[in-house]
C-alpha cells in the first residue's frame, strides 16, 4: 500500500479474528488504525476523529452499520468509505454505494484485497477547513452574538460558549480573538474530548526532558504556545475529575508548571471554553465541578442552531461551494431552486458542520455542473424496485468506484487509472461497458 505514516483508518468490525488480522496488516503498512468493535464505539470514534479512510462491517452486535454510516455521512464530508458485507447483505452494500460509500468487500476475503482497495483511495486527504470569513452572520440572532463578541473583545473576561454540536462555537471564539487586542497573537484550539485523561497535563502544560518514558526533549504545552493570544478549550464537559482540578488551578492562579519541571510560568492567554452539554445540569449531577463552572462562566453566550437562522443558509452554502471548488480545483457548481428548497426544509441536526460536509461530499461525488437534491441528500434516494443480481450489484459498485476516482482526479482519465491501479486502456474499456462517460 505504501501509505504514509500520517494516514489513518477507522475500522468498525466485531469479528476479533478478522479485526486483529486487518489491524496488524494495516499497521505493517504504516497506517494508523483505530479499531472499534461495536456500533457505539465506532460512532464515538468517528465523532472524535476524522480519518483518511473508513472501513465498516454492515452487521454489528449492537445495531446496523448501514444505519450508522447513513446517519454520519453528512458529518464525514468526502471521507472514503469501504463496506464489509456478507453474501446475503450485498443489497445493503449497494444502497450504501448509492448513498455515497466508495466500495465494498464481500466476506470471506483475504486482507490483501482490502489493502488494494484502500491503496486506490489512499491519495485522498481532507481539504483544508473553510476560512471563517464573513459568512453566516446575516441573521438577527448572529448579529446580536457578534455585537456581544465585539464588546467582549475590549476586555479579557473568560467566556463560556454554549450551543449544539456543529453550530459554530469555534467560529465565534475565533471571531472574538480577531476583534480583540490579541488578534495578532496565536489562537490555539484544544479538543478536550480528543485528549486522553493521562495525557492532558502534558499536552496542555508541556513537559521537561525525562519527565516520563519517551520524553526525550522539552515540549511546550498548548497553554505556553498560546502566549498572549487565546486558548480555546472545546468540549470542556468531557474533562474528567483530575483534569477539571488542574484546569481550576490554572484559572485560579493564572500560572502553571511543565510536567517534570520546577519553573512556574504565567498564563498570558485569554481563556475561552465551549460545550454542547448543559454544564449546569452536569454540576447538579455531580459530574462537573461547580467552582470550575463559575470560573469559566464569567460571561456566557450561546451560538444558535442553524435551523433557527435560515437567513444564514444561502450565504453559508455559497461560501462552502466556493471554498471546495478552489480546494478541488474545479468549476463552482450551482444550486438549483429544488436543491435550495431541500436545504431550507432540512432540520440540520448537525448544524453548520453538517452543511459544510454535505456540500463537500456532494462536490466529490456529483457528476454534473449543478448540485441536485439527491447529491446533497443521497440517503433519500429511492431503493431499487427489485433486488439486484450479484452481477448487477458488482457492476453498480464498479461504476460508483470509477465515478469517484474520476471525481478525485479532476476527470483526468490517466490519473484516475493510476488511482485504480489499472491501465488507461482498461479503464476506458470498463467505462464503455458500464455506460460511463468521462
Amino acid at each position: 500500500m505504501n501509505a504514509a505514516p500520517s494516514r489513518s483508518v477507522v475500522l468498525i468490525e466485531d469479528d476479533e479474528v478478522l479485526g486483529e488480522s486487518l489491524v496488524q496488516r494495516l499497521t505493517l503498512e504504516g497506517v494508523a488504525t483505530h479499531w472499534a468493535r461495536s456500533l457505539r464505539e465506532g460512532e464515538a470514534l468517528l465523532r472524535r476523529h476524522r480519518p483518511n479512510l473508513i472501513v465498516s462491517d454492515i452487521r454489528l452486535p449492537d445495531g446496523s452499520g448501514e444505519a450508522l454510516l447513513l446517519r454520519l455521512m453528512p458529518e464525514l464530508g468526502g471521507t472514503p468509505i469501504i463496506v464489509i458485507t456478507a453474501h446475503g447483505d450485498v443489497a445493503q452494500a449497494v444502497r450504501l454505494l448509492r448513498a455515497g460509500a466508495d466500495d465494498y468487500v464481500e466476506k470471506p476475503f483475504p486482507p490483501q484485497l482490502l489493502l488494494d482497495k484502500l491503496a486506490s483511495l489512499s491519495d485522498w486527504a481532507p481539504p483544508a477547513p473553510p476560512p471563517t470569513g464573513e459568512a453566516g452572520w446575516r441573521s438577527p440572532a448572529m448579529q446580536r452574538l457578534r455585537r456581544h463578541l465585539l464588546k467582549l473583545g475590549q476586555v479579557d473576561s473568560t467566556l463560556l460558549l454554549g450551543g449544539e454540536s456543529g453550530a459554530g462555537k469555534e467560529v465565534a471564539a475565533r471571531h472574538l480573538h480577531d476583534v480583540s487586542r490579541r488578534a495578532e497573537k496565536p489562537f490555539v484550539a484544544v479538543n478536550c474530548a480528543a485528549i486522553p485523561e493521562d495525557l492532558l497535563e502534558s499536552q496542555v502544560f508541556g513537559h521537561e526532558r525525562g519527565a516520563f518514558t519517551g520524553a526525550l526533549t522539552r515540549q511546550l504545552g498548548l497553554a505556553e504556545q498560546a502566549g498572549q493570544g487565546t486558548l480555546f478549550l472545546d468540549e470542556i464537559a468531557e474533562l474528567g475529575p483530575a483534569s477539571q482540578a488542574k484546569l481550576l488551578r490554572l484559572l485560579q492562579e493564572r500560572c502553571f508548571t511543565r510536567l517534570g519541571g520546577r519553573e512556574t510560568l504565567p498564563l498570558g492567554a485569554r481563556l475561552v471554553a465551549a460545550s454542547n452539554a448543559d454544564l449546569r445540569a452536569r454540576v447538579e449531577e455531580g459530574r462537573f465541578r461547580e467552582d470550575l463552572f463559575f470560573r469559566l462562566a464569567v460571561v456566557e453566550l450561546t451560538v444558535p442552531p442553524l435551523r433557527e437562522r435560515p437567513e444564514d443558509l444561502g450565504e453559508l452554502a455559497a461560501h462552502f461551494l466556493a471554498h471546495f471548488a478552489r480546494s478541488f480545483d474545479r468549476p463552482e457548481p450551482q444550486l438549483n431552486a429544488d436543491s435550495f428548497d431541500a436545504l431550507l426544509a432540512h432540520p440540520w441536526p448537525g448544524n453548520v458542520r453538517e452543511l459544510r460536509n454535505r456540500i463537500e461530499r456532494a462536490m466529490v461525488l456529483a457528476d454534473g455542473p449543478r448540485l441536485e437534491p439527491a447529491d446533497l441528500f443521497p440517503e433519500r434516494r429511492a431503493e431499487p424496485e427489485a433486488p439486484l443480481s450479484l452481477a448487477a450489484a458488482r457492476d453498480a459498485a464498479e461504476r460508483a468506484h470509477i465515478r469517484r476516482a474520476l471525481a478525485r482526479s479532476g476527470n483526468r482519465l490517466g490519473d484516475a487509472a493510476q488511482l485504480l491501479a489499472i491501465s488507461r486502456t482498461t479503464l476506458w474499456e470498463r467505462m464503455k461497458r458500464l455506460g460511463l462517460k468521462s
